[in-house]
């Protein structure tokens, strides 16, 4: 491996249905070194799951279109791929009881810092 670390680089899916805010996410977390995939809505995000097995966190947002919200994503990762972390974003507010134990949940807006801190927290 090339670079100044020696550990591996972590791959990142993020999934926002608002293409800015994808974008916007996307560029704070290569810029901070994670290698980023990207998924417009719950059912793209599965599909590349199934094709990327590297993926290490999955950063999705709740609300979206689809039929698979982000809450639900979040289910089914931590049920097929329980070494993913999983963390959840949304602009509401949000019951604690409705995020899966293994995820966690940051509330948006977010700084690009304690995204990259919470990602950092569930690969360390």
């Amino acid at each position: 491996m090339q670079g100044k670390s020696s550990k591996p680089r972590c791959v990142v899916l993020v999934v926002e249905d608002e293409p800015l805010v994808r974008l916007l996410g996307a560029d704070l977390l290569e810029e901070a070194g994670f290698d980023v995939l990207q998924a417009r809505d719950g059912d793209e995000a599965l599909r590349l799951l199934d094709a990327h097995p590297e993926v290490g966190v999955v950063f999705t947002d709740i609300e979206m279109p689809g039929s698979v919200d982000g809450l639900r994503l979040a289910r089914l990762v931590c049920e097929c791929w329980p070494q993913m972390g999983v963390i959840l974003t949304s602009g509401q507010r949000l019951h604690a009881d409705s995020i899966p134990r293994e995820g966690s949940f940051l509330a948006k807006p977010y700084s690009g810092k304690a995204l990259v801190r919470k990602i950092e927290e569930i690969i360390c």
